[in-house]
């Protein structure tokens, strides 16, 4: 009953997001093409819903992919500094004044990917290097990193003007509102990619969350396999936070509401957590848009508020089994 009424609010959140907002739309205004209320839904509000959807997809993803490979509950791209990488790198491009395109993908999407994926190959290397306890060890290398992309974030603050500063800040926040459909299409593909390459390898995934040493006794490379899904993984992330910004805890929270609804095996619940994501991310951002606010409250700010107090009941719960 409870899972009905779970979904069921979801899926309510999703049909009424569209018509939500600054601007109230009727159902014959969207009808009519010449008018403003079609061109905000069509142009505005539809594609909003699409990037959501395959942002919420992506992080839930993300944040499964991370605790399962590492088998530890508080690890998500955010936690280990994925996201801060990619925000750093993305900050760069806008110090930088870069707003070139590359193969149709511009300088900021381009640095963030960058920084995403340094942070990705730094933890894999500095891992070689701890000796006990290394999941726990590594969630602290996240930290660390966390702490120091954030110094270097303030470094870039200090050195911009208060136009680029401006544009950082609200960079920083997490942003859902995209205009036509370019940035929507680029991360259905990118939220398929992830998806395809996690039910690809649901089989070695399921293997890599008892143990290592399963996983090989089964003919599995795990090196070679962990390093591809990371690899999907913060490319993925990288795209993401370098157009909306740093949208935290959505790959926390989730996955473990879904293990919770359906405690079965990692494989069978990859699809669940896509779908849960996209929704719960839906709920979100209408939720940003309909406090009232002098403008549109950012949907990093609703993330942290629901994903804080939920953080801190993982790490309680954690210390006191």
């Amino acid at each position: 009953m409870i899972k009905f009424l779970i979904w069921s609010a979801l899926i309510l959140f999703l049909l009424i997001s569209p018509f939500l907002g600054a601007v109230s739309l009727t159902l014959d205004g969207i009808l009519d093409v010449s008018s403003l209320d079609s061109q905000i839904f069509f142009d505005l509000r539809l594609p909003r819903l699409l990037f959501t959807l395959c942002a919420g997809a992506i992080l839930a993803l993300s944040g499964l992919l991370f605790q399962t490979l590492f088998r530890n509950a508080l690890m998500t791209p955010y936690t280990l500094g994925i996201s801060s990488g990619a925000v750093l790198g993305a900050g760069i491009a806008i110090k930088l004044g870069l707003t070139s395109l590359v193969f149709g993908i511009t300088a900021i999407s381009l640095f963030g990917f960058i920084g995403a994926l340094f942070t990705i190959f730094l933890l894999i290397y500095l891992s070689q290097f701890l000796r006990s306890s290394q999941h726990e060890s590594l969630l602290l290398l996240g930290i660390a990193l966390s702490l120091f992309y954030s110094s270097a974030l303030m470094v870039v603050f200090y050195l911009g003007s208060s136009m680029q500063n401006d544009i950082l800040i609200r960079f920083t926040m997490g942003s859902l509102s995209v205009i036509g459909w370019n940035h929507p299409f680029l991360l259905s593909l990118v939220s398929l990619l992830l998806f395809g390459s996690i039910y690809i390898y649901r089989y070695e995934l399921q293997l890599l969350s008892i143990s290592d040493e399963a996983a090989q006794l089964r003919g599995v490379n795990t090196k070679k396999t962990t390093l591809t899904l990371l690899v999907i993984s913060s490319l993925s992330i990288g795209i993401l936070v370098s157009i909306s910004g740093p949208i935290g805890f959505i790959g926390l929270v989730v996955p473990h509401i879904v293990t919770k609804l359906y405690p079965v095996t990692v494989e069978r619940r990859i699809l669940k957590t896509a779908l849960f994501g996209a929704l719960f991310l839906v709920f979100c951002d209408t939720l940003s848009r309909v406090i009232q606010t002098q403008s549109e409250l950012p949907i990093g700010i609703v993330t942290a508020i629901i994903g804080g107090p939920f953080f801190i009941y993982l790490i309680i719960f954690r210390t006191s089994r």
